[in-house]
């Protein structure tokens, strides 16, 4: 009879916890946005995408998909059985969010029902950890608001809605307000609001138990970034008092001392390779899980991710490289175990998936890729 070192057995089984506590062996359910419209949007996409995502493998395998007017951002409720879309419409339609419940067993959604958005083509949404709001960012309403969530998953009307009013330099860009994203703070006390045409970014006090309107302005709560610069996302360093916005306008990243709802700017840097002249239009930003690496998307001419080293002990940036990928890099995200990183590339018409370097951040092209019209958001929830 074989022995088994017991030693080497506890060995094993720490390996395959740690495994699988750090993602290496789980699915999720990988969710991705779409425009279904034609036109300069490159739509005629079937809605709301739903594939199986091996983060072993980094293979996709599509499960479902589901009907739905330009869900050009999604947010996935605590728990994963509730998904919220807006419905960004171009002003043809009013702007509106729908709302799905999730069967994890089957990876399908059911439309529950759909409410206006308070305002002209809503294109970010967020849902509280506690699952009581939707709080969206109507980008040419140059408002934000708040709708309630019952708890069958379903909205209602919204209770509060914040109107800027205001311009910047840009006179293409920035005739008017304009609200791009509503992101909570880790804490959920605060919300950061991006305005690309007033640029600034505004803080709000919220609290979930709120009847009505669980928004207010913080003290000391509006914040100017340069002029022109065009605030669209933020993001939040964990653990960390730190807080990053990516600027569409002039592809920078800012970055911000954060503590309870103030912020302070503490550098600015390009994230495009020195002397580039082409068209910028930067779009989104995330941290990886270890607080490592900054990563922020660019489109127009120069159609890459850009990579950042953060001093822990400062929280400030430096440059490490650039990845090219697909043209129109509209929104990215990194796997909950921070092994992949993968890119929706509206124009190019695919998601593809990167390698993570966890010694230098940058990214490597794993061969992984699923084609499908105009992708533009993506989201994960566990399988269980």
């Amino acid at each position: 009879m074989r022995k088994y070192n017991p030693v080497r057995l506890l060995s094993l089984l720490a390996t395959t916890i740690l495994l699988s506590l750090t993602g290496y062996s789980q699915e999720y359910y990988l969710f991705i946005g779409t425009y279904t419209e034609g036109g300069f949007r490159n739509g005629d996409s079937k809605g709301i995408y739903v594939y199986k995502f091996n983060s072993a493998t980094a293979d996709m395998t599509l499960v479902s998909t589901q009907a739905a007017d330009n869900p050009s951002y999604l947010a996935i409720a605590p728990g994963g059985k509730f998904l919220y879309s807006v419905n960004e419409t171009d002003g043809v339609k009013p702007g509106s969010v729908s709302a799905f419940s999730f069967d994890k067993k089957t990876g399908r959604l059911t439309f529950i029902d759909k409410q206006a958005s308070g305002g002209d083509d809503p294109c970010y949404i967020a849902v509280d950890g506690h699952r009581k709001w939707a709080l969206v960012a109507n980008y040419n309403g140059g408002n934000f608001s708040a709708l309630p969530i019952a708890a069958d998953g379903s909205l209602g009307a919204a209770t509060q809605t914040i109107q800027h009013t205001g311009s910047g330099p840009n006179k293409a860009r920035q005739e008017k307000a304009h609200v791009h994203s509503t992101i909570l703070s880790p804490d959920e006390k605060y919300l950061l609001v991006c305005d690309l045409g007033m640029d600034r970014i505004s803080v709000e006090r919220f609290s979930y138990l709120a009847a009505k309107q669980p928004m207010k302005p913080a003290a000391d709560s509006i914040v100017g970034v340069e002029p022109g610069a065009g605030p669209r996302h933020t993001c939040f360093y964990p653990g960390k008092p730190y807080a990053y916005c990516v600027n569409e306008l002039a592809g920078t990243v800012d970055a911000f001392h954060y503590s309870n709802g103030k912020l302070q700017q503490m550098q600015s840097i390009s994230s495009h390779p020195a002397g580039f002249t082409g068209n910028i239009g930067s779009a989104d930003i995330h941290i990886s899980p270890n607080g490592k690496f900054l990563y922020a998307s660019n489109r127009g001419d120069a159609n890459s991710i850009a990579v950042f080293s953060i001093a822990p002990a400062t929280g400030k940036l430096t440059l490490k490289g650039f990845q090219a990928v697909d043209k129109g890099p509209r929104n990215f995200m990194i796997d909950p175990g921070g092994r992949w990183l993968l890119v929706a590339a509206q124009n190019g018409k695919n998601v593809v998936v990167f390698r993570i370097d966890p010694h230098t951040g940058l990214l490597t092209k794993t061969g992984k890729k699923i084609e499908l019209p105009a992708p533009v958001c993506l989201k994960m929830t566990s399988v269980n």
